[in-house]
Formats: C-alpha cells, structure tokens, sequence
C-alpha cells in the first residue's frame, strides 16, 4: 500500500495542477538532483588545473631534454612527482553526490582567473607545440597556479582552504626553485 501511494503521488499532485515543491519544504524531490555546490565546483576547476600542470611538468620533461642537465631533469621530476601528491590530495576530497554527472566544465572557474595551464593562465591544454615547454614557462604556470589558489580561499571552507594553501605555499616554492 505505501508503494501503491509512494508510486500516486506525483500523478495525484499533476492532476491537481501541483508540483511536488508546493506539498514539500525544501528542494523539488522529483526535480532531479540539486545541481552541484560551489565548493564541489571550485575544487573540480582545481582539480582541472593541477592536472593541466601535470601536463606541463610531463611535457616540458619528456620534450627536447638535451638542453638540461641530469640535475635539472631530476628536479623538474621531482616537482612532478609533488604535483601528482597534490592532485591525490585534491581527488581524495571530490565527492560528487550520487546521481549528478560531473560539471562539463569543470576545468572553467566558478571564481578567480582561468586554471594556470599555460603561462598566459588561458586554463587550454598544451598545443601541440608545446613539447618545448622550457623552465620560465613553468615557472609561470606555477606562479599563476599559486595566485589562483589563494584567490580561491576565501570562497571554500577551512579545510579546503587549509589545502589551496598548502598546495599554494608548494606552488610558490616551486617558482624560487625554478629560478623566479
């Protein structure tokens, strides 16, 4: 019987011209799901942008490699291996709740500049020239990674922001590190 009257009620409040919102406080539980919260957006738009550096640091190592040194190549995979730390960190904390697809753009930013993929913060992919990506373009990318970061903190709770800073203090290392 709670079935039969669980499966009527949408019917009963259509044919009385109702939505389910006007019986029930709160969301329209035959809407759908909510749509996806900030901090879910903003920590996706992160998660975006630390992969678009990974990319970068894979890149810039892997392309015309001559011109550094054994210890240049061992530091720029060390800083790798720190940005791949962060993007755990990141993705240890996406919960997106059941029943919602993830954000189609979720590498565009609900707040703050476009993802520091690129030296120009454009937030695109590494073109396929890209696979000259010297230092100072890291150290760029890395620059405007810490910027956004700490932009961001101000619209997150404290332990999202307790990690945009963290990654940002870990970003701003990596630019002295790099020569800035």
């Amino acid at each position: 019987m709670l079935a039969a009257s669980a499966a009527a009620l949408p019917l009963l409040l259509g044919a009385a011209g109702c939505r389910s919102s006007d019986a029930f406080a709160g969301p329209d539980p035959l809407a759908g799901p909510p749509p996806l919260g900030h901090d879910v957006l903003t920590l996706q738009a992160v998660i975006a942008a630390e992969e678009n550096l990974i990319d970068l640091y894979r890149t810039g190592i892997s392309g015309n490699p001559g011109n550094r040194t054994a210890s240049q190549t061992r530091m720029l995979q060390s800083l790798l291996a720190q940005h791949e730390q962060h993007l755990v960190q990141l993705k240890a904390r996406l919960v997106v709740p059941a029943g919602a697809s993830p954000s189609p753009g979720a590498s565009a930013s609900p707040s703050g500049p476009a993802s520091p993929s690129s030296p120009s913060g454009g937030g695109a992919s590494p073109s396929p020239r890209a696979s000259t990506i010297s230092v100072a373009e890291l150290r760029a990318a890395e620059g405007a990674s810490a910027a956004d970061l700490v932009q961001r903190l101000v619209t997150v709770p404290p332990a999202l922001a307790q990690l945009f800073a963290s990654i940002a203090a870990s970003d701003a290392t990596h630019v002295t590190a790099l020569g800035g």
